[in-house]
């Protein structure tokens, strides 16, 4: 195979040093990177003249020897501001693809210009989606930081974050870094010196306070995995998880006095799992399921912190789409095996929220002085399970023919926890952040499928309104 020059440029309505800054601070890999390729970011470069890049095989192909790859940056084609370089130089990936990219900033009248030259073996029809992808993340991100300076007077910060290893919490961490905040991250084991961000120790049962230090916003994610068989164990771990953590982190914060937000992950849960077409705003009352009371004691549990005048938020998260991890990243390889379809009669409400539309609602959440209390965090249109197995098969080019029956999440999950998690039906609205003027990246469930799996969102988003 021939080795071919490609040249992809990115139009940025921003100032270059701007986009030079947001390249170099930590996250920049997490955000740039493809979230539906094989090799994912494992570890980011220190530096963007003389560092390396790790990109690591998913779990499921980790046994494929050499599925690791390594981006040396070349020092001798480093320009501080404008110009940086990296070369592939782990087997079999260097020999294969003879990989070399060099990244250019330019001036561009009143924004900026990058430009990506890749030499490689890699055909131009693969890259391409990567750098569009790239493109998006950049101009969008620059354009949310932007809004926030202008809408919420943010200025940078010292954000507290639990449960950042997790797919919303390292898509966070890597927002904020890259946007100029600094980003704490608050753990339960020995802080890693080698991370790319300040490491604290956590501890869930006696929180130190001085882990509260000059911090700004503290925002709690971590909480056990719900997706497991409902068993008395299960549950426990659940609750036992969330409750007791949140309320003692909330007395932290309240004692320490420093923090002026306490941002709380929750769950659209609270409603319960059983609504059929009925819409389910921040005032509906909660459901009376195990998961709905879990969620009450949950939200509860962050009163130490309201009554103590910290403007508190609880964002009830949807079922997120990405790549990355949850559902999307389960049914995907099932879709793309032929073995796709809805599960069970398939007239179940899916209420989901794009990862990048999430991250941006914990933004707004941190700095945003008029939003307190629950918010909803789902996209505008919520869709029937039905339609979600249509559009995720027309998104990775797979028929939608195998359809799940209901046992089979029952076999799974026990008979709760396939009515309460697989089989719900939840048809809820954001109703505060419409009120808000809040600006979703993407309404449609096509246009974020396609962003995360590496199609057009623009020619999905087209199709759906066609």
């Amino acid at each position: 195979m021939l080795t071919s020059a490609h040249t992809f440029t990115a139009y940025v309505p921003a100032d270059r040093q701007q986009v030079w800054d947001w390249f170099a601070r930590p996250g920049a890999f997490l955000r740039l990177a493809a979230p539906w390729g094989a090799l994912q970011p494992a570890v980011e470069a220190k530096s963007l003249r003389d560092g390396e890049a790790v990109l690591q095989a998913k779990v499921a192909t980790a046994k494929v020897p050499g599925a690791r790859w390594v981006a040396k940056h070349q020092p001798q084609e480093y320009i501080d501001g404008h110009q940086f370089a990296d070369v592939c130089v782990s087997q079999p990936f260097a020999a294969l693809t003879q990989w070399r990219h060099l990244h250019r900033f330019e001036d561009d009248g009143d924004g900026a210009k990058v430009i990506d030259r890749v030499t490689s073996r890699v055909p131009r029809g693969q890259l391409a989606p990567m750098f569009e992808y790239r493109s998006r993340q950049l101009i969008d991100d620059l354009a949310a930081h932007a809004r926030a300076a202008q809408e919420w007077s943010a200025t940078p910060s010292v954000i507290a974050i639990t449960g950042a290893s997790g797919l919303v919490g390292s898509a966070l961490s890597a927002f904020l870094s890259t946007g100029g905040h600094t980003v704490v991250q608050l753990v339960r084991g020995e802080p890693d010196a080698n991370s790319p961000y300040e490491q604290r120790r956590w501890n869930p049962d006696a929180p130190v306070h001085a882990m509260l230090d000059k911090v700004d916003v503290v925002v709690h994610l971590a909480g056990a995995p719900i997706g497991s068989r409902f068993t008395a164990d299960h549950m426990a771990a659940v609750r036992d998880s969330r409750v007791g953590p949140t309320r003692r982190l909330a007395e932290a914060i309240a004692a320490h006095g420093g923090p002026k937000a306490f941002v709380s992950a929750s769950a659209i849960g609270y409603y319960g799992s059983e609504h059929g077409d009925e819409l389910l705003d921040e005032s509906s009352p909660s459901g009376d399921d195990f998961l709905a009371s879990v969620v009450r004691e949950w939200e509860a549990s962050t009163a130490p912190a309201a009554d103590a005048g910290v403007r508190t938020v609880r964002v009830r998260t949807g079922i997120v789409q990405s790549a990355r991890g949850g559902t999307l990243a389960l049914m995907r390889p099932l879709y793309e095996s032929f073995l796709g379809g809805r599960l069970g009669d398939g007239k179940q409400w899916m209420s989901w929220i794009g990862l990048d539309d999430l991250v941006e609602i914990y933004h707004r959440a941190i700095f945003d002085a008029d939003l307190a209390g629950p918010v909803n965090a789902v996209a505008p249109q919520a869709v029937r399970n039905a339609e979600y197995s249509k559009q995720l098969a027309a998104t990775v080019h797979r028929p939608n023919l195998v359809p799940v029956p209901g046992f089979g999440p029952r076999l799974l999950l026990g008979d709760r926890g396939a009515r309460e998690l697989a089989l719900a039906s939840q048809r809820v609205v954001p109703a505060v952040l419409v009120d808000h003027g809040h600006r979703f990246r993407y309404e449609q469930l096509p246009a974020a499928l396609a962003h995360e799996l590496g199609a057009d969102p623009r020619a999905a988003k087209a199709d759906a309104s066609g």
